[in-house]
C-alpha cells in the first residue's frame, strides 16, 4: 500500500498513527456522544444551555488552549495525570494522548449529527411502542436506534474525519514525537519546515483531502437517507 501511494516509511507511520489514533477518538466518544445527544435532544432542565456551550465549546475555543488545558490536567503534573499514572495511564506525550485530543475536538461534531437524527425521529412511533407494553430503554433499543442510526453513523465519520485533520491541541498536548504522537498534520508540518520535504508534504495533503472530502460526501448522504427513513416511517 505504502508503495502504491509512494509514500516513505515516516509518512506511512504518520498515516497510519493517524487511522489508528483517529479510530480510537471515534470509538471512545460515541457511547458518550449518543447519551449527551440524547439529553440535549430530550431533556428538560437547568442549564441545558450551559451543557449545549460547553459541549460545543472545542469548536469555537483555539484548538492550542483545548491542547494546553489536557497538558495541565492530564500531563504528568496535572491532578487526573497524578491519579491515573499509577495504574498505568498515560497522556501526554503518547499517542493515547493524541487518541483524547481527537476525541474532543471530534466530539461536538459527533454530537450534532446524532441530536439533529434523534430530533428528527417521530415520537408518536414511540409512543406506540410504550402502549404496547415496551419499556423505556425497549422502545429506544427497538425503536429509536433504528432510526437514528445513519445520523450515529454520519457522527462517527465526522469525528473519524476531524481527528484524522487535527493539529493544535495534538501538537500542545503530546508533542510531535515520530512514530508515537506525529499524525497527519504534525507530519506536514515537520516535511515543510525542512529543505526538500515539499514532496512528502504534498503527498500527505493529497491523502487528507481525500479522507476529508469522502467523509463530507459519507456524512450528507447519511444525513438524506436518514430524512427519508423518518419521512418513510
Amino acid at each position: 500500500m505504502a508503495e502504491f501511494l509512494g509514500l516513505g516509511p515516516q509518512e506511512w507511520t504518520a498515516v497510519r498513527l493517524s487511522v489508528w489514533v483517529a479510530l480510537w477518538a471515534t470509538a471512545g466518544s460515541l457511547p458518550f456522544g449518543v447519551a449527551v445527544a440524547l439529553v440535549l435532544a430530550r431533556g428538560r432542565f437547568w442549564g441545558k444551555s450551559l451543557l449545549n456551550g460547553v459541549v460545543h465549546l472545542p469548536l469555537v475555543m483555539p484548538p492550542v488552549v483545548t491542547g494546553y488545558l489536557l497538558l495541565i490536567t492530564f500531563g504528568r503534573r496535572g491532578p487526573l495525570g497524578q491519579l491515573l499514572e499509577p495504574l498505568g495511564i498515560v497522556f501526554s506525550f503518547r499517542w493515547t494522548g493524541a487518541a483524547l485530543a481527537c476525541a474532543i475536538m471530534g466530539f461536538p461534531l459527533m454530537v450534532r449529527a446524532i441530536r439533529l437524527s434523534i430530533e428528527a425521529v417521530d415520537r408518536r412511533l414511540e409512543q406506540a411502542a410504550s402502549t404496547l407494553g415496551a419499556g423505556r430503554f425497549w422502545v429506544f433499543a427497538t425503536v429509536t436506534l433504528p432510526l437514528i442510526t445513519p445520523g450515529i453513523i454520519a457522527g462517527m465519520i465526522l469525528c473519524f474525519a476531524k481527528a484524522m485533520g487535527e493539529f493544535g491541541a495534538t501538537i500542545t498536548f503530546v508533542s510531535n514525537i515520530p512514530g508515537e504522537t506525529q499524525t497527519l498534520p504534525s507530519a506536514i508540518y515537520s516535511f515543510i519546515q525542512v529543505p526538500g520535504g515539499d514532496a512528502s508534504a504534498l503527498r500527505l495533503t493529497a491523502i487528507s483531502i481525500a479522507i476529508s472530502l469522502a467523509a463530507l460526501m459519507a456524512s450528507e448522504w447519511l444525513a438524506g437517507h436518514a430524512a427519508r427513513r423518518v419521512t418513510a416511517a
